[in-house]
């Protein structure tokens, strides 16, 4: 974890200003597509957007503030994040719900040699309820994340963690962030 704490050590020759600008614009088309795939329910599209070694985390600021690996949600690898996507989409029950994921502030903090690029955003997620009409705040924090290119130029997650600052989430984390 503390890699991804504290950055890349050394900067590349590809992390430039003009690097980091486009890797930022590419990232953030990145998650407007990953958000739109979550707020429209298709699960069994969101492992698209992960590498085959992927790592995802959904963690407490507490939790990696003090170097802990638990989380309420821990994959290693496209299988566990495939799993996860059909449990919820086939099995697990719970009222309907709608999400929508908003993610901000993107900062490309790194660009190594194989092009691999440390990136971060705040997100917040609101979710609808039938019991909650008006909405609420489901949960807000930051994304740390890795990107790898692949041979045919998209960006993928090698891995993404999630570390969310409100101290309560009002039910259980059915979907992912």
């Amino acid at each position: 974890m503390n890699d991804l704490k504290h950055g890349f050590t050394a900067i590349s020759a590809r992390d430039t200003r003009e690097a980091r600008r486009d890797a930022r614009l590419e990232i953030e088309e990145f998650n407007a597509e990953y958000c739109a795939v979550l707020d429209d329910g298709d699960l069994m599209d969101w492992p698209a957007f992960f590498t085959e070694d992927a790592f995802y985390t959904i963690t407490s600021r507490e939790n990696w503030d003090g170097n802990l690996p638990v989380g309420l949600v821990y994959c290693e690898g496209l299988g566990m994040i495939k799993d996860r996507a059909l449990a919820i989409a086939k099995t697990s029950m719970f009222g309907p719900r709608y999400l929508r994921h908003y993610m901000t502030n993107t900062r490309v903090m790194g660009i190594e040699e194989d092009g691999t690029i440390l990136a971060g955003n705040n997100y917040m997620l609101v979710e609808v309820r039938a019991e909650l009409p008006e909405g609420r705040l489901h949960q807000a924090g930051r994304m740390i994340d890795k990107f790898r290119r692949q041979d045919d130029g998209r960006l993928l997650l090698s891995s993404r963690i999630a570390i969310y600052d409100t101290l309560l989430v009002p039910n259980a984390l059915v979907l992912p962030v």
